[in-house]
């Protein structure tokens, strides 16, 4: 049963309320209030994720499936009930269609290790340029090993995703067409459903890192029609060590595994093994207990708020945020595409992003320097290295006035 949170009253979005749930949020660095903008690296977690997994830990601990004692119906009750909220987050048709996995990184990997059996000399994988490392470098290791061959679908400047040279991209040799939902670095979000549309034309597979827009924007993996779609918990409220690979049940009963271990399997003789049915067969040996279940817990803490009302919250954020850092003469915003979530990252005119965040961290302001694992990206746009401020549910006006407040000094300092 989801509980309605009190940050929400009458249809209002109370963010003081919401950030009066997360323990980190209280800190101070360096005798400043903590502002932290490093929400698309890993988001801070809630009381009621916290105390949720001390509770699995300390009431309902053992390991799940096949135990027939208290503590270990207890702990499956708990975990499979995560799978369902995590099916509901998504709308997918079955709780069969979730497979837990260790990250978003183990999701996407899951799918090209046993799609890639498949693949033959030629076949084309079609990415964008814009995608993580994470949906970068399984695909490579088909076009070594499998001889596959990647096409890279272009942005504009602006960071808009180019829909017609995308689908010009598509041919009769394209097997598996992987794009991310919302880009890490620009914000961008994709047409993911006219994306799948046109590579199921051509008789391709799809897969969707959507390790960022799952904590931004409503996601109904029904409607997208896509066939895989990928999603970790860390940036989702939610602990480190969990992700999530949807996929449609068809395909996944027709799927090789992807690990060999107990749980997997059906049947082990000495001569064969009968591996088990989807979700199994993908969740060789313990699975993430623990984390799923606080994954679970952010699932329905999100819910409970809203996620229109969030998404509203953030809309309302970063287009504040554009505004105020448009505003600092001595910063380059890359990636402005209309429609873009709450990531704004930037360059600042003769300093390094190492520097940059070295400075501001001192007046408490965390971001994200460096490549964010998209150097194909940053190469596109002729450079090596970004800042980036990203922002979640928690997140306020005056967050984005200190991150500015800290950046003209910052600026005054390097002039």
């Amino acid at each position: 049963m989801t509980h309605i949170h009190p940050a929400v009253t009458n249809g209002t979005f109370d963010v003081e309320k919401v950030r009066g749930d997360f323990p980190a949020l209280s800190l101070e660095v360096n005798g400043h209030p903590l502002t932290y903008l490093d929400n698309a690296a890993s988001a801070q977690k809630p009381r009621q994720v916290i105390q949720r997994m001390v509770t699995a830990y300390e009431r309902e601990y053992s390991n799940v499936h096949r135990g027939l004692h208290f503590l270990a119906n207890a702990a499956t009750e708990a975990f499979e009930q995560a799978r369902e909220s995590v099916r509901g987050f998504l709308n997918a048709a079955s709780v069969d269609e979730i497979i837990f996995t260790r990250s978003g990184t183990g999701a996407i990997n899951t799918v090209a290790s046993s799609l890639g059996q498949s693949i033959q000399p030629g076949d084309e994988i079609v990415l964008s340029i814009m995608e993580h490392h994470s949906n970068i470098v399984p695909w490579h290791f088909l076009r070594e090993r499998k001889g596959a061959v990647i096409r890279w679908a272009p942005v504009r400047e602006d960071g808009a995703f180019d829909f017609e040279a995308f689908k010009g991209l598509l041919s009769e040799r394209t097997k598996i067409v992987a794009i991310t939902h919302m880009s890490n670095v620009l914000g961008t979000v994709t047409p993911i459903k006219e994306i799948a549309a046109a590579a199921h034309a051509v008789g391709a597979r799809v897969l969707v890192d959507g390790c960022q827009a799952i904590v931004h924007m409503p996601v109904d993996v029904r409607d997208l029609d896509v066939d895989f779609y990928a999603i970790t918990g860390h940036k989702l409220y939610a602990p480190t060590g969990v992700g999530v690979l949807y996929g449609k049940l068809d395909l996944l009963a027709d799927m090789p595994p992807y690990e060999g271990g107990g749980e997997m399997i059906r049947e082990v003789t000495e001569d064969d093994v009968t591996y088990g049915v989807p979700p199994h067969r993908f969740e060789a040996g313990t699975p993430p207990i623990v984390q799923a279940i606080g994954l679970g817990a952010a699932v329905e803490y999100v819910n409970s708020i809203g996620r229109e009302r969030i998404a509203a919250h953030e809309h309302d954020l970063s287009v504040y945020a554009h505004e105020r850092l448009g505003a600092l003469n001595s910063l380059r915003i890359i990636g402005t595409a209309p429609g873009k979530g709450g990531i704004i990252s930037f360059e600042m005119k003769g300093a390094h992003p190492h520097d940059v965040a070295t400075i501001i961290d001192r007046y408490g302001v965390a971001v994200r320097a460096g490549t964010h694992c998209a150097q194909p990206l940053l190469a596109r746009y002729g450079t090596t290295a970004t800042c980036r401020a990203s922002f979640a549910l928690y997140n306020t006006r005056a967050d984005v006035d200190r991150l500015v407040d800290a950046l003209v000094k910052a600026q005054d300092l390097f002039a």
